[in-house]
């Protein structure tokens, strides 16, 4: 039986959280299917992203630990769930979903599923928000210089 896992984000700035957390979920089973949230999803739930929601899943697919990466639904984030069927759902270490809530209803919609969380990338300073905030800085220290 193969062991699918899934990882779910924006991934809008690929930065080494996004490949330290992919890498860590793939280490968890035999595929990594990773549903790239869709730009209404992003902007609900986050801000307007800066790439658009077909490159950003172009760019995840890059990645050497993604064996597939989708476009997730804009109405029920369990759609791509019952489609996919992972035997694992990782999620990141800042995502704000219940681990058992998510568990209950997969398995409500006949997938059963584990949660598992991946921790923080060690050292982490290079979060999308974090690198936006230093480009943000260093642009206005050179503005006035």
């Amino acid at each position: 039986m193969v062991v699918r896992v899934m990882a779910t984000g924006v991934f809008d700035l690929l930065h080494p959280g996004h490949l330290y957390f992919l890498t860590e979920a793939k280490k968890l089973g035999d595929e990594l299917v990773v549903v790239v949230a869709r730009d209404q999803t992003a902007r609900r739930l986050k801000r307007e992203p800066y790439v658009p929601e077909q490159l950003r899943r172009e760019m995840v697919e890059a990645l050497k630990p993604v064996d597939r990466a989708v476009l997730g639904s804009t109405t029920d984030i369990y759609e791509t769930v019952v489609a996919e069927k992972p035997t694992i759902i990782a999620l990141g270490y800042d995502q704000v979903w219940n681990e058992k809530e998510i568990e209950r209803e997969c398995a409500r919609r006949g997938v059963p599923v584990h949660v598992v969380r991946i921790g923080a990338r060690p050292h982490d300073e290079l979060a999308t928000r974090r690198i936006v905030e230093r480009i943000a800085d260093r642009n206005t220290r050179e503005a006035r210089a």
